[in-house]
Protein backbone atom coordinates (compact mmCIF):
# COMPACT_ATOMS: atom_id res chain seq x y z
CA UNK A 1 0.00 0.00 0.00
CA UNK A 2 1.15 3.52 -0.80
CA UNK A 3 1.08 4.69 2.84
CA UNK A 4 3.62 2.01 3.77
CA UNK A 5 6.20 3.35 1.31
CA UNK A 6 9.26 5.08 2.79
CA UNK A 7 8.48 8.00 0.50
CA UNK A 8 4.90 8.42 1.67
CA UNK A 9 5.73 10.93 4.45
CA UNK A 10 7.02 13.23 1.71
CA UNK A 11 3.99 12.49 -0.49
CA UNK A 12 1.83 13.66 2.42
CA UNK A 13 3.82 16.88 2.55
CA UNK A 14 3.32 17.31 -1.20
CA UNK A 15 -0.45 16.80 -1.01
CA UNK A 16 -0.78 19.21 1.90
CA UNK A 17 1.48 21.70 0.11
CA UNK A 18 -1.17 22.11 -2.60
CA UNK A 19 -3.85 22.67 0.07
CA UNK A 20 -1.63 25.25 1.79
CA UNK A 21 -1.44 27.20 -1.48
CA UNK A 22 -5.23 27.19 -1.81
CA UNK A 23 -5.66 28.01 1.88
CA UNK A 24 -3.81 31.30 1.66
CA UNK A 25 -4.70 32.09 -1.94
CA UNK A 26 -8.43 32.03 -1.21
CA UNK A 27 -8.13 34.30 1.82
CA UNK A 28 -5.42 36.62 0.43
CA UNK A 29 -6.75 37.54 -3.00
CA UNK A 30 -9.61 39.52 -1.46
CA UNK A 31 -7.14 42.18 -0.26
CA UNK A 32 -5.84 42.85 -3.79
CA UNK A 33 -9.23 42.86 -5.51
CA UNK A 34 -10.66 45.71 -3.43
CA UNK A 35 -10.44 48.31 -6.26
CA UNK A 36 -12.47 46.05 -8.56
CA UNK A 37 -15.00 44.94 -5.96
CA UNK A 38 -15.73 48.45 -4.71
CA UNK A 39 -17.11 49.34 -8.14
CA UNK A 40 -19.92 46.87 -7.45
CA UNK A 41 -20.05 47.12 -3.64
CA UNK A 42 -19.81 50.79 -2.65
CA UNK A 43 -19.22 50.20 1.07
CA UNK A 44 -15.82 48.61 0.28
CA UNK A 45 -14.49 52.06 -0.67
CA UNK A 46 -13.87 52.70 3.02
CA UNK A 47 -10.58 51.22 4.25
CA UNK A 48 -12.09 50.84 7.71
CA UNK A 49 -14.99 48.80 6.30
CA UNK A 50 -12.57 46.68 4.31
CA UNK A 51 -10.57 46.17 7.49
CA UNK A 52 -13.73 44.91 9.19
CA UNK A 53 -14.21 42.42 6.37
CA UNK A 54 -10.66 41.12 6.80
CA UNK A 55 -10.91 41.12 10.61
CA UNK A 56 -14.11 39.06 10.89
CA UNK A 57 -12.33 36.18 9.19
CA UNK A 58 -9.41 36.47 11.58
CA UNK A 59 -11.48 36.69 14.77
CA UNK A 60 -13.60 33.65 13.94
CA UNK A 61 -10.56 31.74 12.64
CA UNK A 62 -8.76 32.53 15.88
CA UNK A 63 -11.50 31.37 18.24
CA UNK A 64 -12.25 28.25 16.22
CA UNK A 65 -8.58 27.19 16.13
CA UNK A 66 -8.44 25.67 19.66
CA UNK A 67 -11.70 23.83 18.96
CA UNK A 68 -10.30 22.47 15.71
CA UNK A 69 -7.07 21.46 17.45
CA UNK A 70 -8.92 19.54 20.17
CA UNK A 71 -10.99 17.75 17.53
CA UNK A 72 -7.90 16.97 15.40
CA UNK A 73 -6.19 15.35 18.40
CA UNK A 74 -9.16 13.02 18.83
CA UNK A 75 -10.49 12.32 15.29
CA UNK A 76 -9.19 11.32 11.86
CA UNK A 77 -7.32 14.32 10.46
CA UNK A 78 -7.68 13.15 6.85
CA UNK A 79 -11.42 13.83 6.93
CA UNK A 80 -11.04 17.12 8.81
CA UNK A 81 -8.57 18.38 6.19
CA UNK A 82 -10.68 17.18 3.26
CA UNK A 83 -13.92 18.66 4.59
CA UNK A 84 -12.21 21.93 5.50
CA UNK A 85 -10.85 22.37 1.96
CA UNK A 86 -14.18 21.50 0.33
CA UNK A 87 -16.17 23.96 2.47
CA UNK A 88 -13.86 26.97 2.21
CA UNK A 89 -13.54 26.41 -1.55
CA UNK A 90 -17.34 26.36 -1.77
CA UNK A 91 -17.38 29.66 0.12
CA UNK A 92 -14.84 31.11 -2.33
CA UNK A 93 -17.09 30.07 -5.19
CA UNK A 94 -20.09 31.67 -3.50
CA UNK A 95 -18.26 34.97 -2.97
CA UNK A 96 -18.35 35.45 -6.73
CA UNK A 97 -22.14 35.74 -6.50
CA UNK A 98 -22.29 38.40 -3.76
CA UNK A 99 -23.81 41.85 -4.25
CA UNK A 100 -23.66 43.40 -0.76
CA UNK A 101 -21.20 43.98 2.04
CA UNK A 102 -23.40 41.89 4.35
CA UNK A 103 -23.20 38.86 2.08
CA UNK A 104 -19.40 39.12 1.92
CA UNK A 105 -19.23 39.54 5.69
CA UNK A 106 -21.20 36.35 6.34
CA UNK A 107 -19.17 34.34 3.82
CA UNK A 108 -15.86 35.55 5.28
CA UNK A 109 -17.12 34.41 8.68
CA UNK A 110 -17.95 30.94 7.33
CA UNK A 111 -14.54 30.80 5.65
CA UNK A 112 -12.96 31.56 9.02
CA UNK A 113 -14.69 28.55 10.57
CA UNK A 114 -13.79 26.13 7.77
CA UNK A 115 -10.16 27.22 7.31
CA UNK A 116 -9.52 27.00 11.06
CA UNK A 117 -9.73 23.21 10.85
CA UNK A 118 -6.85 22.92 8.39
CA UNK A 119 -3.55 24.14 9.86
CA UNK A 120 -3.56 22.43 13.31
CA UNK A 121 -4.56 19.12 11.69
CA UNK A 122 -2.07 19.44 8.82
CA UNK A 123 0.96 20.43 10.89
CA UNK A 124 0.33 17.78 13.54
CA UNK A 125 -0.07 15.17 10.78
CA UNK A 126 3.28 16.18 9.25
CA UNK A 127 4.88 16.12 12.70
CA UNK A 128 3.64 12.54 13.19
CA UNK A 129 4.93 11.41 9.79
CA UNK A 130 8.39 12.99 10.29
CA UNK A 131 10.88 12.54 13.11
CA UNK A 132 12.96 15.36 14.60
CA UNK A 133 15.62 14.73 11.92
CA UNK A 134 13.38 15.98 9.10
CA UNK A 135 10.45 17.70 10.88
CA UNK A 136 11.43 21.34 10.38
CA UNK A 137 12.36 20.86 6.72
CA UNK A 138 9.12 18.95 6.03
CA UNK A 139 7.07 21.69 7.69
CA UNK A 140 9.22 24.18 5.80
CA UNK A 141 8.20 22.68 2.46
CA UNK A 142 4.55 22.82 3.53
CA UNK A 143 4.99 26.42 4.64
CA UNK A 144 6.34 27.39 1.22
CA UNK A 145 2.87 26.49 -0.03
CA UNK A 146 1.41 29.03 2.38
CA UNK A 147 3.68 31.76 1.05
CA UNK A 148 3.09 30.78 -2.57
CA UNK A 149 -0.64 30.99 -1.90
CA UNK A 150 -0.09 34.43 -0.45
CA UNK A 151 1.88 35.40 -3.57
CA UNK A 152 -0.61 33.95 -6.02
CA UNK A 153 -3.33 35.80 -4.13
CA UNK A 154 -1.73 38.98 -5.42
CA UNK A 155 -2.58 37.89 -8.94
CA UNK A 156 -6.24 38.02 -8.00
CA UNK A 157 -6.08 41.68 -9.02
CA UNK A 158 -4.43 40.76 -12.32
CA UNK A 159 -7.00 38.07 -13.18
CA UNK A 160 -9.83 40.38 -12.12
CA UNK A 161 -8.46 43.08 -14.44
CA UNK A 162 -8.48 40.62 -17.34
CA UNK A 163 -11.91 39.15 -16.59
CA UNK A 164 -13.84 40.07 -13.44
CA UNK A 165 -13.55 39.69 -9.69
CA UNK A 166 -16.56 37.34 -9.76
CA UNK A 167 -14.88 34.98 -12.25
CA UNK A 168 -11.71 34.96 -10.13
CA UNK A 169 -13.60 33.68 -7.08
CA UNK A 170 -15.42 31.11 -9.21
CA UNK A 171 -12.20 29.74 -10.70
CA UNK A 172 -10.35 29.11 -7.45
CA UNK A 173 -13.43 27.83 -5.67
CA UNK A 174 -13.95 25.11 -8.28
CA UNK A 175 -10.25 24.14 -8.24
CA UNK A 176 -10.29 23.65 -4.44
CA UNK A 177 -13.49 21.62 -4.43
CA UNK A 178 -12.13 19.32 -7.15
CA UNK A 179 -8.83 18.78 -5.31
CA UNK A 180 -10.63 17.80 -2.12
CA UNK A 181 -11.91 14.74 -3.98
CA UNK A 182 -8.31 13.65 -4.68
CA UNK A 183 -7.55 13.59 -0.95
CA UNK A 184 -10.28 11.04 -0.30
CA UNK A 185 -8.25 8.41 -2.14
CA UNK A 186 -4.63 9.31 -1.39
CA UNK A 187 -4.37 11.01 2.03
CA UNK A 188 -4.11 8.71 5.08
CA UNK A 189 -4.04 9.26 8.83
CA UNK A 190 -1.11 8.39 11.14
CA UNK A 191 -1.46 9.11 14.84
CA UNK A 192 1.70 9.49 16.90
CA UNK A 193 -0.11 7.89 19.85
CA UNK A 194 -2.83 5.30 20.43
CA UNK A 195 -6.49 6.23 20.92
CA UNK A 196 -8.49 3.58 22.79
CA UNK A 197 -11.30 2.86 20.32
CA UNK A 198 -12.96 0.40 22.75
CA UNK A 199 -13.57 3.12 25.33
CA UNK A 200 -17.15 4.47 25.53
CA UNK A 201 -17.76 7.70 23.63
CA UNK A 202 -19.96 10.46 25.02
CA UNK A 203 -20.05 14.24 25.09
CA UNK A 204 -19.12 14.18 28.77
CA UNK A 205 -16.03 12.01 28.18
CA UNK A 206 -14.91 14.09 25.19
CA UNK A 207 -15.34 17.28 27.23
CA UNK A 208 -13.28 15.74 30.04
CA UNK A 209 -10.49 14.81 27.59
CA UNK A 210 -10.53 18.30 26.09
CA UNK A 211 -10.26 19.92 29.52
CA UNK A 212 -7.41 17.56 30.41
CA UNK A 213 -5.49 18.55 27.29
CA UNK A 214 -5.98 22.26 27.93
CA UNK A 215 -4.90 21.81 31.55
CA UNK A 216 -1.70 20.01 30.53
CA UNK A 217 -0.83 22.80 28.12
CA UNK A 218 -1.79 25.80 30.23
CA UNK A 219 0.02 24.51 33.33
CA UNK A 220 3.28 24.46 31.33
CA UNK A 221 5.21 27.77 31.64
CA UNK A 222 7.18 26.98 28.49
CA UNK A 223 3.93 26.74 26.53
CA UNK A 224 2.95 30.23 27.72
CA UNK A 225 6.27 31.60 26.47
CA UNK A 226 5.76 29.86 23.11
CA UNK A 227 2.25 31.32 23.02
CA UNK A 228 3.57 34.86 23.44
CA UNK A 229 6.47 34.16 21.09
CA UNK A 230 3.99 33.06 18.42
CA UNK A 231 1.47 35.87 18.89
CA UNK A 232 3.63 39.01 19.15
CA UNK A 233 5.29 38.61 15.71
CA UNK A 234 1.82 37.97 14.30
CA UNK A 235 1.19 41.70 14.64
CA UNK A 236 3.67 42.67 11.88
CA UNK A 237 3.11 39.33 10.13
CA UNK A 238 -0.60 39.91 9.56
CA UNK A 239 -0.03 43.61 8.95
CA UNK A 240 2.11 42.80 5.91
CA UNK A 241 -0.24 40.07 4.67
CA UNK A 242 -3.26 42.35 4.79
CA UNK A 243 -1.89 45.79 3.99
CA UNK A 244 1.46 45.52 2.18
CA UNK A 245 -0.10 46.00 -1.30
CA UNK A 246 -1.84 49.12 0.04
CA UNK A 247 1.45 50.37 1.51
CA UNK A 248 3.13 49.92 -1.88
CA UNK A 249 0.33 51.90 -3.53
CA UNK A 250 0.64 54.82 -1.08
CA UNK A 251 4.45 54.82 -0.81
CA UNK A 252 5.46 54.08 -4.40
CA UNK A 253 2.39 55.52 -6.16
CA UNK A 254 1.71 52.23 -7.99
CA UNK A 255 -1.68 51.12 -9.32
CA UNK A 256 -3.06 48.19 -7.31
CA UNK A 257 -2.97 45.85 -10.33
CA UNK A 258 0.86 46.20 -10.23
CA UNK A 259 1.34 46.74 -6.48
CA UNK A 260 -0.65 43.60 -5.56
CA UNK A 261 1.56 41.07 -7.39
CA UNK A 262 4.77 43.02 -6.67
CA UNK A 263 4.16 43.24 -2.91
CA UNK A 264 2.88 39.70 -2.40
CA UNK A 265 5.46 38.07 -4.70
CA UNK A 266 8.35 39.89 -2.99
CA UNK A 267 7.18 38.92 0.47
CA UNK A 268 6.31 35.37 -0.52
CA UNK A 269 9.55 34.68 -2.40
CA UNK A 270 11.60 35.95 0.53
CA UNK A 271 9.53 33.93 3.01
CA UNK A 272 9.83 30.84 0.85
CA UNK A 273 13.62 31.13 0.99
CA UNK A 274 13.44 31.78 4.72
CA UNK A 275 11.42 28.67 5.54
CA UNK A 276 13.72 26.41 3.51
CA UNK A 277 16.88 27.88 5.05
CA UNK A 278 15.31 27.99 8.51
CA UNK A 279 13.97 24.44 8.27
CA UNK A 280 17.28 22.99 7.06
CA UNK A 281 19.30 24.97 9.63
CA UNK A 282 17.01 23.99 12.50
CA UNK A 283 17.07 20.25 11.71
CA UNK A 284 20.88 20.34 11.54
CA UNK A 285 21.39 22.49 14.61
CA UNK A 286 19.02 20.58 16.94
CA UNK A 287 21.02 17.37 16.44
CA UNK A 288 24.01 18.87 18.23
CA UNK A 289 22.33 21.51 20.39
CA UNK A 290 18.78 21.30 21.79
CA UNK A 291 18.21 25.06 21.56
CA UNK A 292 19.11 25.03 17.87
CA UNK A 293 15.49 25.44 16.79
CA UNK A 294 14.99 28.30 19.22
CA UNK A 295 18.11 30.12 18.03
CA UNK A 296 17.06 29.67 14.40
CA UNK A 297 13.71 31.29 15.15
CA UNK A 298 15.38 34.15 17.02
CA UNK A 299 17.72 34.86 14.09
CA UNK A 300 14.67 35.05 11.85
CA UNK A 301 12.81 37.46 14.13
CA UNK A 302 15.89 39.66 14.43
CA UNK A 303 15.90 40.04 10.63
CA UNK A 304 12.33 41.38 10.68
CA UNK A 305 13.40 44.45 12.66
CA UNK A 306 15.36 46.22 9.86
CA UNK A 307 12.68 44.98 7.47
CA UNK A 308 9.95 46.85 9.37
CA UNK A 309 12.08 49.99 9.57
CA UNK A 310 12.64 50.04 5.81
CA UNK A 311 8.97 49.33 5.09
CA UNK A 312 7.81 51.99 7.50
CA UNK A 313 10.12 54.82 6.50
CA UNK A 314 11.34 53.93 2.98
CA UNK A 315 10.19 56.41 0.32
CA UNK A 316 11.53 54.83 -2.88
CA UNK A 317 11.37 51.38 -4.44
CA UNK A 318 14.83 50.18 -3.32
CA UNK A 319 14.45 50.52 0.49
CA UNK A 320 10.81 49.36 0.40
CA UNK A 321 11.74 46.30 -1.69
CA UNK A 322 14.68 45.49 0.62
CA UNK A 323 12.42 45.92 3.64
CA UNK A 324 9.83 43.51 2.26
CA UNK A 325 12.51 40.96 1.37
CA UNK A 326 14.29 41.21 4.74
CA UNK A 327 11.02 40.95 6.66
CA UNK A 328 9.78 38.02 4.57
CA UNK A 329 13.02 36.04 4.85
CA UNK A 330 13.24 36.53 8.61
CA UNK A 331 9.57 35.78 9.21
CA UNK A 332 9.91 32.58 7.19
CA UNK A 333 12.79 31.39 9.42
CA UNK A 334 10.66 32.11 12.48
CA UNK A 335 7.43 30.66 11.09
CA UNK A 336 8.81 27.29 10.03
CA UNK A 337 10.05 26.46 13.54
CA UNK A 338 6.89 27.08 15.55
CA UNK A 339 5.51 23.53 15.42
CA UNK A 340 8.97 21.89 15.77
CA UNK A 341 9.65 24.01 18.88
CA UNK A 342 6.22 23.07 20.23
CA UNK A 343 7.17 19.40 19.72
CA UNK A 344 10.10 19.89 22.12
CA UNK A 345 7.74 20.88 24.95
CA UNK A 346 4.39 19.17 24.13
CA UNK A 347 3.69 15.48 23.43
CA UNK A 348 2.09 14.25 20.21
CA UNK A 349 -1.22 13.73 22.02
CA UNK A 350 -1.77 17.48 22.49
CA UNK A 351 0.08 19.12 19.58
CA UNK A 352 -2.93 19.98 17.45
CA UNK A 353 -4.64 21.44 20.51
CA UNK A 354 -1.47 23.37 21.32
CA UNK A 355 -1.17 24.74 17.83
CA UNK A 356 -4.85 25.67 17.90
CA UNK A 357 -4.19 27.79 20.98
CA UNK A 358 -1.20 29.37 19.24
CA UNK A 359 -3.47 30.27 16.33
CA UNK A 360 -6.01 31.76 18.75
CA UNK A 361 -3.39 34.07 20.23
CA UNK A 362 -1.58 34.84 16.99
CA UNK A 363 -4.59 35.48 14.82
CA UNK A 364 -6.38 37.48 17.50
CA UNK A 365 -3.34 39.75 17.38
CA UNK A 366 -3.63 39.74 13.59
CA UNK A 367 -7.33 40.65 13.69
CA UNK A 368 -6.61 43.55 16.02
CA UNK A 369 -3.77 44.93 13.91
CA UNK A 370 -5.68 44.49 10.64
CA UNK A 371 -8.54 46.60 11.95
CA UNK A 372 -6.17 49.12 13.57
CA UNK A 373 -4.14 49.63 10.40
CA UNK A 374 -7.33 50.12 8.40
CA UNK A 375 -7.81 53.27 10.47
CA UNK A 376 -4.12 54.13 9.98
CA UNK A 377 -4.65 54.15 6.20
CA UNK A 378 -7.55 56.56 6.52
CA UNK A 379 -5.37 58.87 8.67
CA UNK A 380 -2.27 58.53 6.43
CA UNK A 381 0.02 56.90 9.03
CA UNK A 382 0.27 53.30 7.79
CA UNK A 383 4.06 53.16 7.38
CA UNK A 384 4.83 54.73 10.76
CA UNK A 385 2.39 52.49 12.62
CA UNK A 386 3.81 49.35 10.96
CA UNK A 387 7.34 50.32 12.05
CA UNK A 388 6.17 50.72 15.67
CA UNK A 389 5.47 46.97 15.81
CA UNK A 390 9.21 46.39 16.29
CA UNK A 391 8.76 46.66 20.06
CA UNK A 392 6.68 43.48 20.23
CA UNK A 393 9.31 41.55 18.24
CA UNK A 394 12.19 42.63 20.48
CA UNK A 395 10.26 41.65 23.62
CA UNK A 396 9.58 38.06 22.55
CA UNK A 397 13.16 37.55 21.36
CA UNK A 398 14.37 38.35 24.87
CA UNK A 399 11.77 36.11 26.56
CA UNK A 400 12.49 33.15 24.33
CA UNK A 401 16.25 33.31 24.85
CA UNK A 402 15.93 33.61 28.61
CA UNK A 403 13.13 31.17 29.49
CA UNK A 404 12.89 28.35 26.91
CA UNK A 405 15.21 25.46 27.85
CA UNK A 406 14.26 22.23 26.04
CA UNK A 407 15.34 18.85 27.45
CA UNK A 408 14.69 16.86 24.28
CA UNK A 409 14.38 17.29 20.52
CA UNK A 410 11.04 15.44 20.49
CA UNK A 411 8.91 15.16 23.63
CA UNK A 412 7.34 11.74 24.16
CA UNK A 413 4.14 10.88 25.99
Amino acid sequence: MIQESKYYPWIVVGMLWVIAILNYLDRQMLSTMQPFMQESIESLRSAENFGRLMAVFLWIYAFMSPVSGIIADRLNRKWLITASLFIWSGVTLAMGYTHTFGQLYVLRAIMGISEAFYVPAALSLIADYHSSRTRSFAIGIHTTGIYLGQAFGGFGATIAALSSWQATFHLFGIVGMAYSLVLIFFLHEKKGYVIDKTAPVSLKIEWKNAVKGLTVLLSNISFWVILLYFSAPSLPGWATKSWLPTLFVSTLDMPMKDAGPFATMTLAFASLMGVLVGGWMSDKWVRSYLKGRIYTGVIGLALTVPGLLLLGFGATITPVFLGAFCFGFGFGMFDVNNMPILCQFVSARYRATGYGLLNLAGISAGAFITNFLGKSIDSGSLGRDMAMLIGAVVLVIALQLIILKPNTADMSE
